[in-house]
């Protein structure tokens, strides 16, 4: 009996083995390639274009996550997420083989597309297999994998650069890709769905624009056109629009893309408005922090995942203890109020970052920031799929991934407006109009060029970008403050698997999560 209880935990755990490659093959990508980018741009020329190897990943991700969702709902989780597998290792493969920029980035998109089913399907699948009751003894293995991407990104792209060349840095995908394939193709077994109500062509295709324009909004506005120029403008009207003939379609269509009755769940929408604000804060001070300490403290770039270390380790000793916890008690509520707290705490903390502050101390500061993000990252998601019906899992999933990913590009493109304007406000103070123009005006400056600055220029630019991370992290605070005051809003609806979990009814979905288990 004992055997036979543990037979389906254990053949969980390898699934999650083979989920978790899987979602360390979108999490690690951007990590490898970035540090490859100089030697990329080296050999195929085209530094013009260089941000849109970047961009178009990113693009293809946001704008394909709610699309793997809904198709893994409607055909079934399994096939649509070894498709999404197969897509990303499609673009890995070419993106390895590109002849010349164009080409790279469009390798690149390929690749999006398939991650963008990648983390969205991780997440679902999970949802599938585990109540959200035992869903939070898992979460420390999510938090890990961040926390390994995070960490060792930048040094195994560079090992990889270094000693095999920057193909590599794609190819690398391809064995581990191949591993996670064969584990959930023959591990994994889920009920087969088939709907027959047509896919919603013309709500993915406005979801598509709308969310392109928003991306493209934040990609390009203060960098490559000015945000009151017609072009920035053009975007938001667009993304506006699109939006807009989005939730209209949504109303008429048989099988919606993204039904909108899921945000009849207060906690849904709740969460989802959270979960936008900590995409929002988290992508910002995961830009500024490297840069504040390459620069001000004179760190290495390629040790860059290192200093990070006191944050994540925070978040995911943080998070696992927060899983177990509503594990055992079946309680959540209370810790998105206190990760908003901490998350506030934090960053209120690192806005007094200057000059002569030390390793140490900004690891501290950054510890308090990564512990109130391990109460937050995996219970948002949590309370999101429990908020909703299991034939609905999917959407739920990727509607929460979306935002915080949206949120994620907002905060990167204000937070690098705010701390741009900053940086050129205090070297214009400190030297003049010429002030403004070191390091072309944006705070990208590497320690070789840095040392070469006479001493009253290097000392007003380290002066200028401390205060510049001292104005992100400030309205990150602030706005941190808001997804607190929403936490207390949230209502503890007893967690699916528990004693008590009744709501949201859905038999249907319930009836399929026993199968899956019984199919181990």
């Amino acid at each position: 009996m004992a055997d036979t209880a543990e037979a389906p935990q254990r053949s969980v755990r390898v699934v999650l083995f083979g989920l978790m490659i899987a979602m360390l093959l979108a999490m690690l990508d951007n990590m490898i390639v970035g540090t490859a980018m100089p030697t990329i741009v080296g050999e195929l020329g085209g530094l013009e274009h260089l941000s849109w190897v970047v961009t178009a990943y990113t693009l293809a991700t946001a704008a394909s996550t709610p699309i793997w969702g809904k198709l893994g709902d409607m055909y079934g989780r399994k096939g649509i997420f070894m498709a999404s597998i197969v897509l990303f290792l499609i673009g890995s493969a070419l993106s390895g083989m590109a002849q010349d920029m164009g080409q790279l980035i469009a390798f690149r998109a390929i690749q999006g597309l398939g991650a963008g089913g990648l983390i969205v399907g991780v997440m679902a699948i999970i949802g599938d297999l585990i109540p959200p009751r035992e869903r939070g003894k898992y979460q420390g293995m999510m938090a890990g994998v961040m926390a390994v991407a995070m960490i060792g990104g930048p040094l195994v792209g560079g090992s990889i650069t270094d000693n095999w060349g920057w193909r590599w840095s794609f190819y690398i995908n391809l064995p581990l890709g191949v591993v996670a394939l064969f584990v959930i193709s023959a591990v994994l077994h889920l009920p087969k769905k088939r709907v027959q109500a047509r896919i919603d062509y013309l709500g993915a295709i406005l979801l598509t624009i709308s969310i392109t324009s928003l991306v493209l909004l934040t990609t390009w506005g203060g960098k490559e056109y000015p945000w009151a120029s017609v072009q920035i403008f053009g975007l938001l009207a667009l993304g506006v629009v699109a939006l807009a003939a989005f939730l209209f379609a949504e109303t008429r269509a048989a099988e919606p893309v993204m039904p909108l009755h899921i945000f009849h769940s207060r906690n849904f929408s709740l969460i989802s408005v959270i979960g936008f604000l900590v995409g929002f804060v988290m992508f910002g001070a995961l830009t500024f922090l490297p840069l504040y300490q390459q620069t001000v403290q004179g760190a290495s770039a390629t040790n860059s995942g290192l200093l990070l270390l006191p944050m994540l380790l925070s978040m995911m000793v943080v998070s696992l203890i927060a899983g177990r916890v509503t594990t055992q008690t079946g309680k959540y509520k209370i810790f998105p109020i206190i990760g908003g707290a901490l998350i506030t705490a934090g960053l209120l903390l690192l806005s007094t970052m200057d000059t002569g502050t030390s390793r140490f101390v900004s690891g501290v500061w950054m510890a308090v920031l990564g512990a109130g993000m391990g109460f937050l990252m995996q219970i948002t998601m949590l309370i999101a799929q429990n908020s909703v019906e299991m034939k609905d899992i999917g959407v739920g999933s990727s509607s929460s991934t979306l935002f915080r990913t949206i949120g994620g590009s907002f905060g990167v493109a204000l937070f690098g407006s705010i701390f741009v304007d900053k940086l050129q406000d205090s070297m214009t103070a400190r030297l003049g109009n010429a002030g403004a123009a070191v390091g072309g005006g944006s705070g990208q400056m590497d320690p070789k060029s840095l040392a070469k600055l006479p001493e009253a220029v290097r000392d007003a630019y380290l002066h200028a970008v401390a205060s510049g991370t001292h104005s992100v992290f400030l309205w990150g605070a602030a706005l941190s403050v808001v997804g607190f005051v929403l936490a207390f809003f949230v209502k503890e609806i007893p967690l699916r698997g528990g004693p008590a979990a009744k709501a949201p009814e859905d038999k249907d979905g319930e009836q399929e999560v026993m199968a899956a288990v019984e199919a181990f």
